[in-house]
């Protein structure tokens, strides 16, 4: 072996520079032996095959392992099932390369389209719904996640103070959270969490039931705390209560300037779906589209 294209790694294996970040990946994660990887290197020097290829073929590692591998190699973090306290309907969280995580990514990707790449002030997005059980906490809380797994520092904000589910989602104490800060009680570096394992990820928490949601939405507090946000975060995204209950969402939506309206198959009806982009127009906010949940 070339002396000059290797890398000392802390014990007795010596892995090329090309193969340096998969190996040692995996080596320190755990997941492959000095043995295996020294097994993998002479195999490798009488055959023309990658790495991660080779151990496939050995039966030493398994496809997750070499995703994982991957996943790390090129800065796209993922959380381990079993690993996080995270609920595994963050599914974007824990299965980016599976089919739904690409459909999300598709969606990532028409929004920064459509509204997060169109201009400066593009920062925040209240993801809501016409009714209950349409998926809008899902939607938001996977869209956080692909937005952060692109590299963009994001926020997710629980701002259904009265049904919350993020942080039971991303596993996180909800005593404290933005209905403080709407009620001037609390400091927003305080009260944001990073979510272990995905770095680019944060979560404000709805925080205690306040009597007054709608209130608390509709002062001058709100849309200012969201500017500021804008300043520290790439992407914010809003989670919402469904409009049929309540209007928190349209002052929600008036507050981000735009909405993505979730729609569930066989659920959701037309009308209602209508009646909630009327009422995000009436709120001068900007409808960027619909999405059909069919998860």
């Amino acid at each position: 072996m070339d002396q000059s294209n290797v890398i000392p790694v802390t014990g007795s294996v010596i892995l090329p520079r090309s193969e340096r970040a998969i190996g040692t990946i995996l080596i320190q994660a755990g997941k492959l032996s000095f043995e295996s990887a020294e097994k993998i290197l002479q195999f490798q020097r009488d055959h023309d095959l990658r790495f991660g290829d080779i151990a496939l073929q050995l039966g030493l590692l398994s496809t997750a392992d070499i995703e994982f591998a991957l996943a790390r190699q090129f800065d796209h973090p993922y959380l381990i099932r079993g690993e996080s306290k995270v609920s595994e309907q963050v599914i974007s969280a824990y299965a980016p390369f599976g089919p739904q995580a690409e459909a999300l990514s598709e969606l990532r990707s028409q929004l920064m389209i459509r509204w997060f790449g169109r201009t400066t002030e593009g920062k925040a997005l209240a993801i809501i719904s016409a009714e209950r059980r349409e998926g809008r906490s899902f939607i938001a809380a996977n869209l956080a996640v692909a937005f952060s797994q692109l590299g963009e520092k994001t926020l997710l904000i629980d701002a259904d103070m009265r049904n919350p589910s993020q942080h039971t989602l991303f596993a996180m104490d909800n005593r404290n959270g933005l209905s403080a800060l709407l009620s001037d009680r609390g400091d927003m570096h305080t009260l944001i969490h990073r979510v272990p394992g995905l770095p680019g990820l944060s979560v404000l928490p709805a925080g205690a039931r306040p009597p007054n949601p709608l209130e608390l939405l509709a002062r001058p507090i709100y849309p200012q705390l969201l500017a500021d946000l804008a300043f520290e975060f790439a992407v914010i995204i809003l989670d919402s209560p469904a409009l049929a209950e309540h209007t928190d969402a349209q002052n929600i939506a008036a507050g981000a300037g735009a909405a993505l309206i979730v729609t569930r198959q066989g659920a959701s009806r037309i009308s209602r779906v209508r009646d909630a982009a009327e009422t995000v127009n009436e709120a001068s906010a900007t409808v960027i589209g619909t999405v059909l949940n069919d998860f």
